[in-house]
């Protein structure tokens, strides 16, 4: 994957993770709050993945 895959990866693992998040907290659902925060997480990693691509090449 490239530097922009794995940037927009990140960000919509990170906006539905933190749709989650704010589900669980609304439905009291510790499960699901804690399924988003995992998510969002990943979204970050990947963000930062592509950040690493993007300064050293997409051929790491």
């Amino acid at each position: 994957m490239g530097e922009l895959t794995d940037r927009a990866k990140g960000l919509a693992n990170e906006a539905a993770g933190n749709i989650k998040q704010a589900a669980g907290k609304a439905t009291d659902n510790a499960s699901l709050h804690a399924e988003g925060i995992a998510q969002e997480r990943k979204g970050e990693a990947q963000q930062a993945k592509g950040k690493v691509k993007g300064a050293l090449g997409d051929e790491i």
